[in-house]
């Protein structure tokens, strides 16, 4: 029986990727999982203390070696899985003696080249910002394994982090196919069905998307928005065509009906990493209309199961849109193309199944390794 703990950040995406993990991970008889939800509004100590409390990271990060702390008086455990590194700034104890792997969507130098959609500062102090770096480093060699999200990532961590290669392994987040394989049936007789969705509204691409819906799509389509945001459906109240759905829960059975029921994904984002939102519409076996940014031309390929645009070019957006919602064969060879792109690459069981077996496997190799160092112990004593 292999002791694993889980600690995974709760912001954005991170809440679905917790879900999905586990999943997969409870079924396996052979692992006894302790869950470790890192949330951000959780009353604590760390919520109030200054310079803290307006720093994720550092507030994560020690309500995490907290939370690993309590564990461990109750238990040991045998392999460690942080996600993201914003987490893991005051693992370092833990990972000098339990095997530990970090993993993420991408490093602080891939947030720094989206950071501005996320309304993120890039710079300022220099000499802050380079300590950042280097603590960010420091865990990242201390961590036994790493496992990123994408290859852009994996890139970065190698190139800007001097992370060996071989210590990286790209898994990619995945969900449960078959709980999103819905029939799509294009009804030749009702308005294409577009949807949108996005927690944060406006860093999403929210508003160019309302922007290119108002030139006149609306008399082609119906839209559907899944947000967060509640000042969304008072904006959009008078708006034909358009239907605001708020706070549904990750993988809650409403917003798969969303996905069944589409006929296009719609995710005009301004800033993003590698979005679960876009895995699970291609699951869905949605074409997607997107932008180019971050890792998401690693999910997306343009002219086969979507379209990949500029950010914050809402012409472009009402280009796409009028090329799709035209031409009803080109959505149909797009969707088949998202369900076998997602099938190839998304396939939960399989993903995580590969986070597990890179515990287990570092698990037994720190076993054996302290089997060895015990044994050479005892040849060396007088």
């Amino acid at each position: 029986m292999f002791n694993f703990g889980f600690a995974v950040e709760h912001l954005l995406g991170h809440v679905t990727h917790y879900q999905n993990l586990k999943q997969w991970v409870t079924p396996d008889t052979n692992v006894h999982p302790t869950w470790i939800p890192i949330k951000a509004d959780k009353n604590d100590i760390w919520k109030y203390v200054p310079i803290v409390r307006s720093n994720w990271s550092l507030q994560s990060s020690l309500r995490a070696r907290d939370a690993i702390q309590a564990v461990l008086r109750d238990q040991p455990l045998d392999a460690l899985f942080l996600h993201t590194q914003s987490i893991a700034l005051f693992a370092s104890p833990f990972m000098q003696r339990i095997p530990t792997i970090i993993s993420t969507d991408a490093t602080p130098l891939n947030y720094d080249a989206v950071g501005r959609g996320y309304e993120h500062k890039v710079g300022g102090n220099a000499l802050l910002e380079r300590r950042k770096f280097l603590w960010n480093r420091s865990s990242y060699h201390a961590a036994t394994a790493l496992v990123t999200w994408c290859q852009w990532a994996k890139d970065s961590l190698v190139a800007d982090y001097g992370v060996p290669a071989e210590k990286v392994t790209v898994i990619s987040p995945g969900v449960d196919l078959e709980q999103w394989h819905f029939r799509q049936e294009q009804a030749l007789d009702r308005p294409v069905r577009l949807l949108f969705v996005g927690g944060d509204f406006a860093r999403k691409g929210g508003y160019a998307l309302i922007e290119a819906f108002r030139t006149g799509l609306g008399s082609d389509c119906t839209l559907d928005i899944a947000t967060k945001d509640p000042k969304i459906a008072q904006e959009l109240s008078g708006l034909e065509s358009v239907q605001v759905h708020l706070n549904l829960a990750a993988n809650s059975p409403q917003l798969k009906r969303l996905y069944a029921n589409a006929d296009i994904f719609v995710f005009p984002t301004q800033a993003d990493c590698y979005p679960i939102a876009v895995i699970e519409a291609m699951a869905a076996g949605l074409p997607v209309i997107t932008t180019d940014v971050g890792a998401i031309r690693e999910q997306v390929e343009a002219g086969v199961n979507g379209l990949l645009l500029p950010a914050l070019d809402t012409g472009a957006l009402i280009t796409a849109l009028s090329a799709l919602v035209g031409d009803e064969s080109k959505r149909r060879s797009m969707a088949i193309a998202s369900r076998r792109l997602a099938e190839e690459r998304f396939n939960g069981r399989r993903n995580y199944h590969k986070i597990l077996t890179l515990m287990k496997d570092l698990t037994e190799e720190h076993t054996a390794s302290k089997r060895l160092l015990a044994q050479n112990s005892l040849l060396t004593r007088p």
